[in-house]
């Protein structure tokens, strides 16, 4: 037996008994937990797998449970179109289409080895309900008024996420934001872009995916009217000037690091 089949043992003995731990306490069958101890598996060996996080134990708890606990909230429909902004290597989308197989799930990634890692693991995976957009988000024509749930987990300023994703909502649907540490500012800001995007915050659940994790929210947003037609406008303009970073009355932008507000683990995935 050579050190790196020791290596991958270890590693696949390790995911399954943080699992053990961690993935019971959300309702899945045997085939889905299956999929989910796999993904862990490419995400914790695969060179290729674009995210920082290799240990097994943290993959399943700061990968595939901070995902599913979206679904545990309720705010993910079991069924429709979701689109994942900024998927990366494929967290929470994979997981999320794992747990919910009448979902259609659309990766939408900039990066093209990004995109490549996630549409070969999920065709590994047998997942035929995830698709891959290679493209920003503001760039996606085709999904314009398409979705009824838009996620993103460490894309952006939430301000920023919010005109990313407004223009993809039907409306009725809603974003799913994932994010850390709550933070008045952010927030204010997010509440600025809401009001021009035609989105309403309708709550901002704390959530816990694991014993030992701390700050972690889903920000939920809802499309309750339509989105003005010059949004979302070209690529890079919301993040150079996000529409709820302005002092109102002064049109003078408000200066904050674009990751407040992000968890750690999410940070190590971009």
């Amino acid at each position: 037996m050579t050190v790196a089949t020791r290596r991958g043992e270890h590693a696949g003995a390790e995911i399954q008994h943080a699992a053990a731990h961690v993935l019971e306490r959300f309702p899945l069958t045997e085939a889905q937990s299956t999929a989910l101890l796999a993904f862990a598996d490419v995400l914790a060996r695969d060179p290729l797998a674009p995210t920082a996080i290799r240990d097994p134990v943290r993959v399943v708890a700061d990968h595939i449970a901070d995902a599913l606990v979206a679904v545990e909230a309720g705010v993910i429909p079991s069924d429709g179109v979701l689109a994942d902004l900024g998927s990366g290597a494929g967290v929470p989308a994979v997981p999320i289409a794992i747990a919910c197989p009448a979902l259609r799930v659309y990766c939408v990634e900039a990066r093209t080895a990004k995109c490549e890692f996630i549409r070969a693991t999920a065709a590994s995976l047998g997942l035929g309900n995830v698709e891959i957009v290679w493209a920003r988000a503001e760039s996606w024509n085709g999904g314009q008024g398409l979705c009824d749930v838009v996620t993103a987990r460490a894309l952006a300023a939430l301000d920023v996420v919010l005109e990313y994703a407004a223009p993809l909502l039907k409306v009725g649907g809603r974003l799913v934001a994932w994010r850390g540490r709550r933070d008045a500012e952010d927030e204010a800001a997010a509440a600025r872009a809401a009001a021009i995007l035609g989105l309403t915050r309708v709550d901002i659940r704390a959530v816990k995916p694991y014993p030992a994790a701390e700050n972690r929210h889903l920000h939920v947003f809802e499309k309750t009217g339509e989105t003005p037609a010059e949004y979302p406008r070209r690529e890079g303009v919301a993040r150079k000037r996000p529409l709820g970073a302005r002092t109102p009355g002064t049109g003078r932008r408000a200066a904050r690091p674009e990751t407040r507000g992000l968890t750690a683990p999410d940070r190590e995935t971009r």
